[in-house]
């Protein structure tokens, strides 16, 4: 049984603003690379394509916006992030997004899907999201202990799920950059209410033997990883878009 109270989370609006644009920006960039998967000619670039559609969804759209979500998390006592937990939460987040590309392609075969396999490929995909999220809550590091609601857990999962499934189909099926603008807003509704349905099933409770060892911490931090973020993305769908255009050049 819990104890009689429990610590109030309360988010810092601003930066639970920069979460959200730097998912939508994460996801505008994976949607953009996901055009050379089903045009990719070898094998060799299509995982290339793959690597880069997934680490830009995996590592913008889902764990900058998770993490900068995270420290906006204000509560009444210290709370650092423990490093190596934290990194494996990317990394978590990074491979799941690549392996749910994967399976997209080898189940459904250049793009040409039915729903049940994109839903396969989306459950993957959606599980190590929901994987990638509590184990960045597990880097937390407070006097405080984390207890978590089964039912809204398994809504934070379903929610990935869902969330994954519908960028997986978007990846193979929208081309025009309208469309992709208007579905990245979209997925970053998504990816935000999959993470604070996750916030809302965390109650923490105070713990006076445990302490909040060394970390990352501080919302100079958020603000840091937004604009480093967005700058790599920006680099990244900017290269793309300028390749997309000389193979247009070149085609006429």
């Amino acid at each position: 049984m819990l104890h009689d109270h429990f610590i109030q989370c309360d988010h810092d609006p601003f930066l639970m603003g920069l979460s959200y644009v730097v998912s939508v920006l994460g996801s505008f960039t994976a949607l953009q690379l996901a055009i050379s998967i089903p045009q990719a000619r070898t094998a060799r670039q299509r995982w290339s394509a793959i690597a880069s559609a997934g680490a830009a969804m995996g590592g913008g759209a889902i764990w900058a916006m998770h993490f900068i979500a995270m420290l906006a998390c204000r509560m009444d006592l210290a709370v650092s992030y423990h490093l190596g937990i934290t990194a494996l939460s990317a990394v978590i987040g990074i491979v799941s997004c690549m392996l749910g590309l994967a399976v997209a392609v080898a189940v459904a075969g250049r793009g040409m899907f039915n729903w049940t396999k994109l839903a396969l490929a989306g459950t993957c995909m959606g599980l190590g999201v929901t994987g990638m999220h509590y184990t960045g809550m597990a880097a937390m590091q407070m006097a405080a202990r984390t207890h978590y609601d089964i039912a809204l857990v398994g809504a934070s999962a379903l929610i990935a799920i869902v969330a994954s499934t519908v960028a997986l189909w978007l990846a193979f099926n929208l081309r025009g950059k309208w469309q992709m603008l208007g579905s990245a807003l979209v997925m970053g509704v998504a990816v935000c209410g999959m993470h604070y349905t996750g916030m809302q099933a965390a109650t923490f409770v105070p713990d006076a033997q445990l302490v909040a060892a060394g970390g990352l911490s501080g919302p100079k931090l958020g603000m840091g990883i937004f604009a480093v973020t967005t700058v790599l993305l920006a680099v990244v769908l900017s290269t793309s878009l300028l390749r997309h255009r000389q193979r247009a050049l070149v085609q006429i």
